[in-house]
């Protein structure tokens, strides 16, 4: 029998977050037993064994619904369980072979965003970064300027002397690219680019390995994002991610400083670097 073995690290990750409401003396098991997660979704102790065996059971959305909530599980991670909770059959799913593009009319946008300081990307999937508007890559990384495998977000986080330097908060914006990464796994278990990826942060990276074994799944939404840069120094910025509608595996990131602060006048001194690359010629 063919076991699934995502399914099965995820569910034994979530289980052992779990804290259950009441813990015995003398208790060792950290999380909820399986018999307790069980009882807890309304299934038999066997279903739920094999289940986290990494059995092919196909559950049904009630099932995995049930799951979820004895599990405590975000929207995030409810969406990932379901991915991995697909037939073999369903799960062989590889992303289109063709490349990325990015519309004429995000290109506008991020041209639009330059003319307001405002640093915006687009990442696709396995976090390539498929654009840049001039203001990112003075702030960020010049990405025009690499070699077109190197233009990854997750590479350049993992494995660009730079990138520490530039993030303060680099352990958590790592951990948190790792957990982005966990979400296209799920949902391209078959992608040779993701997998070639992994292979590659794995072998270069301790930190990496540890979180990817972490099974932390994460969408970014908005938030706040601290940056350092050795031309105007330390500069906190908010961010919108936003699904493109030409593509659901397309991300418009843009950042922000509040009108007068000092990160907008370190971001108006940013407009004076450029790169030189227009952004219809990337």
């Amino acid at each position: 029998m063919v076991h699934n073995a995502e399914l099965r690290e995820f569910l034994r990750s979530r289980r052992a977050r779990v804290q259950p409401s009441v813990a015995g003396p003398g208790r060792r098991v950290p999380g909820l037993r399986r018999e307790e997660l069980a009882a807890l979704a309304g299934v038999s102790v066997d279903y739920y064994v094999r289940l986290e065996q990494g059995r092919n059971l196909n559950p049904s959305d009630a099932v995995l619904d049930a799951l979820a909530r004895a599990l405590e599980l975000d929207d995030v991670e409810r969406a990932h369980l379901s991915d991995l909770a697909r037939p073999p059959a369903a799960r062989r799913r590889r992303p289109p072979r063709r490349a990325q593009r990015v519309s004429v009319a995000t290109f506008q946008l991020l041209e639009t965003l330059d003319a307001t300081a405002s640093p915006a990307l687009v990442l696709g999937r396995r976090m390539d970064v498929l654009a840049a508007n001039r203001i990112a890559r003075a702030l960020i990384a010049d990405f025009p300027a690499l070699a077109a495998r190197d233009r990854n977000y997750a590479r350049f986080v993992f494995l660009d002397e730079n990138a520490r330097a530039l993030h303060p908060d680099w352990a958590q914006v790592a951990a948190d690219t790792v957990a982005v990464l966990r979400v296209d796994a799920g949902r391209y278990p078959d992608d040779p680019d993701l997998s070639a990826l992994v292979g590659e942060l794995s072998v270069k990276s301790e930190e990496f390995v540890r979180w990817w074994g972490d099974h932390r799944v994460l969408a970014r939404t908005s938030g706040t994002k601290r940056y350092h840069h050795p031309v105007v120094g330390g500069l906190t910025l908010t961010y919108q991610a936003l699904t493109l509608p030409e593509d659901p595996d397309q991300t418009l990131f843009a950042y922000t400083a509040a009108p007068g602060s000092p990160a907008q006048n370190a971001l108006r001194l940013l407009e004076l670097s450029d790169p030189g690359v227009r952004l219809t010629e990337w």
